[in-house]
């Protein structure tokens, strides 16, 4: 049995592992943004703990991909550990990623990794920095090309000229996507849908 105190950082880490905050977490399930605040944990006047919902809780575990397992791995601090293919994200290797965007081919490794065992996900390692700020040398990115994509999402794209490369989506339409660099002195994007090959999410990164 877990405790009121227990449940309720399990959520704030759950939105972390979502690279958000509990109102960001709330709003993607189609929740209420306040539903996780920390007001809304014990009642006016701090006598009465106030649990959240299953319902709120499942809606919050789907948005942020992950299973009561490891949801329960958040609360413990001992995540459940999943098997995703791996590889170098400059490793340029042909035949590496299918048309979706999804692992092919032999260059793959398989890692233990604590991850949200999203379909067909997979490890990302970025070997240089440019994607600095956001992610570092060491960081590795879990890209899942099953989930769908939102704006605001982290993904990451390949674009047919210059081969793989991360932003965050903006308006994505049915001739062209907007992408903002992850670096702010770089401008936005409009680039035509038949000159990339795939866009996948960025779940997470392991910092």
């Amino acid at each position: 049995m877990f405790t009121h105190e227990q449940i309720w950082r399990g959520i704030d880490r759950l939105a972390a592992h979502a690279q958000t905050s509990p109102s960001g977490l709330a709003r993607r399930a189609g929740l209420d943004s306040t539903t996780f605040n920390p007001s809304k944990r014990s009642s006016k006047d701090g006598s009465k703990p106030r649990w959240p919902s299953t319902e709120s809780l499942a809606k919050a575990l789907s948005a942020a991909h992950m299973d009561l397992a490891g949801f329960v791995g958040l609360i413990t601090g001992e995540p459940v550990m999943t098997g995703v293919q791996a590889r170098g994200l400059s490793e340029d290797t042909p035949g590496a990623f299918d048309a979706g965007g999804r692992p092919s081919g032999e260059s793959w490794t398989r890692i233990a990794f604590p991850g949200p065992g999203a379909q067909n996900a997979y490890a990302l390692t970025v070997e240089d920095d440019s994607m600095r700020p956001v992610y570092r040398r060491g960081d590795r990115l879990i890209v899942a090309p099953d989930s769908p994509l939102r704006p605001g999402d982290r993904v990451l794209v390949k674009h047919r000229a210059t081969g793989l490369a991360a932003f965050e989506l903006g308006e994505h339409g049915v001739k062209q996507v907007v992408l903002q660099p992850l670096r702010a002195d770089q401008p936005t994007q409009k680039i035509a849908l038949s000159e990339i090959d795939w866009i996948a999410r960025i779940l997470w990164a392991s910092q």
